[in-house]
């Protein structure tokens, strides 16, 4: 196998600008030898940043961006609540720099205020935290990742890059009874609402190139936010608008694992003035997914927020036509986040019309199922992953929907091990590839959480869930016997698993005749209008 087959070149990204594909001698657009970790869960993911962000020392390094920082949000009990220690750090002499989103307001349930307070503590304690609002119209930075440099301990350097934001609503377990810091979504999640997530912990040359994607965003010369009345603010306010030099960037962590990874990004094709890193925009996400998709015969098993609009999934049908053999299991929030009257319909129709394209091209090959818990509250998917014939694996802040595709900014580790699984020596794809050990053991630890079963206790033995057709057939069997108990009134014990099947709540003809129109002819299921979208296409 080539990783040009899976992984795309530098002409492939599509964006000559950026440092990401220069940066190595042999201009590679990924690197090798990585070690990679999921960390399925906020409560798996905070301890290790919170024990990673301790043992920092004066000099050290830390960059992150977020979509939404709540400071008082806690890592692992009182006394750590992310601006607390984030400011600790700095206080110790840490370099501390952040970029979060400046957000639409409040009112709007967004983040305006909660984002402004976190990085008022941090600029206290001496970091700098820029509100950045450097996006197209409609838009948001939804890049959630954190990078952590030792100069002189370059053993310690490691990157958390995935879809967990450092915020309410994240620290949550397997077991998703939800975040006791709650933000209130939708009224099915209850008061804690469950939360499945998944970042990455990265180590390795990777780690470097994390970090020059920090850097072309924080070096942009572009003012932070073209609105006059905000600058106006800002000055009023004395608030940071220009962001401090950063130290030169240290030599890339030596190799440590077997992981080739990519990093891809979204970045949109801003109007008038674009960002010098990506004046035409960047759409390596999009890319990657088409290119990996191209190479699909025998199981996609993606976790995605949203699994939006029919534009998007256009490439997932294309390889199920495709290929007859290949099957598609998509895990999803039964639910929309929002359930208010227009934001209920409009989020129905965007997903039912992508579903609908979907059967139409795999029929019976496809099957999408919800989430909950063992008391029977929903969980709500947050997780943004896709594991490819358990040879490519992506997890990220990218949804798959245009938004992610096209509009706001991302960042995705698309990863290739280059051990091969020695639990499965053929290929299930018949493409003489292999499953590899990273991509596979990714799927087989959501799989087994979702069906509730426990992993062999020898790794090396083997796992009917490995075989491609027998995991699409344990999901359904979990789901139906899950579905009937509900159907029977909840009768008798509780079958094993978390798997429902996914059936869209019901839309009013009202609701139909006002958004179905409104969906196809003036916004797509984002909320942008198609105008704001041309000059996107991927």
């Amino acid at each position: 196998m080539e990783l040009t087959d899976w992984l795309l070149t530098s002409s492939e990204r599509g964006n000559s600008a950026t440092r990401l594909d220069r940066r190595r001698p042999d201009r590679a657009a990924w690197s090798h030898g990585n070690l990679v970790r999921p960390l399925v869960h906020g409560a798996t993911y905070f301890p290790e940043l919170l024990d990673a962000v301790r043992a920092q020392r004066a000099g050290d390094l830390l960059l992150f961006t977020d979509w939404r920082g709540d400071p008082d949000e806690r890592l692992a009990g009182p006394g750590s609540e992310i601006g607390t220690v984030l400011s600790e750090a700095a206080g110790r002499g840490v370099i501390v720099k952040g970029l979060v989103w400046r957000s639409h307001l409040d009112r709007l349930q967004f983040s305006e205020t909660e984002n402004r307070h976190l990085g008022e503590e941090i600029e206290a304690a001496g970091g700098e935290c820029l509100l950045d609002m450097r996006v197209r119209p409609g838009g948001s930075h939804h890049q959630k990742f954190v990078v952590l440099r030792h100069p002189g301990r370059p053993e310690r350097d490691v990157a958390f890059a995935g879809g967990v934001d450092l915020c309410h609503n994240r620290h949550d377990d397997a077991a998703h009874g939800g975040d006791p810091q709650s933000q209130p979504i939708a009224a099915a999640y209850g008061q804690h609402p469950p939360w499945h997530d998944i970042q990455l912990a990265i180590r390795g040359p990777a780690v470097g190139d994390i970090e020059a994607g920090f850097r072309e965003r924080w070096d942009d010369p572009a003012p932070l936010t073209r609105s006059p009345l905000v600058r106006l603010r800002e000055l009023a306010h004395h608030e940071d608008t220009r962001a401090d030099p950063l130290p030169p960037q240290g030599p890339d962590p030596q190799p440590c694992g077997t992981c080739a990874v990519q990093v891809l990004r979204t970045y949109p094709n801003r109007l008038l003035r674009g960002y010098d890193f990506a004046p035409d925009g960047e759409r390596s996400i999009a890319r990657g997914y088409r290119k990996a998709l191209r190479r699909a015969r025998a199981l996609i098993y993606l976790e995605d927020q949203y699994l939006w609009s029919p534009h998007v999934v256009e490439c997932f049908a294309e390889a199920l036509t495709a290929h007859p053999g290949l099957r598609l299991v998509a895990v999803i929030p039964s639910v929309p986040e929002q359930d208010g009257r227009l934001t209920l319909p409009m989020n129905l129709v965007g997903r039912i019309t992508a579903l609908d394209r979907l059967r139409q091209a795999g029929g019976g090959r496809v099957a999408v199922y919800g989430l909950e818990n063992h008391a029977g509250t929903p969980v709500y998917v947050h997780a943004k992953a896709c594991v490819i014939d358990d040879v490519w694996a992506s997890v990220g802040s990218d949804n798959v929907n245009l938004r992610s595709w096209t509009h706001d900014s991302e960042l995705s580790c698309a990863v290739v091990d280059e051990s091969r699984d020695p639990r499965e020596p053929r290929d299930p794809g018949g493409l003489g590839d292999g499953a590899r050990s990273y991509a596979r053991n990714l799927r087989l630890e959501l799989s087994r959480e979702h069906l509730d079963r426990e992993a062999p206790r020898d790794p090396h033995a083997p796992d009917p869930l490995c075989d491609p057709v027998a995991a699409f057939d344990a999901f359904a069997a979990s789901a139906a016997a899950l579905d009937a108990w509900h159907d029977n009134g909840r009768r008798g014990p509780r079958p094993p698993g978390r798997l429902r099947t996914y059936r869209p709540p019901d839309l009013s003809r009202t609701a139909r005749t006002l958004c179905t129109p409104l969906h196809r002819l003036l916004v797509d299921p984002d909320g942008r209008p198609f105008r704001l979208r041309r000059r996107n296409a991927y």
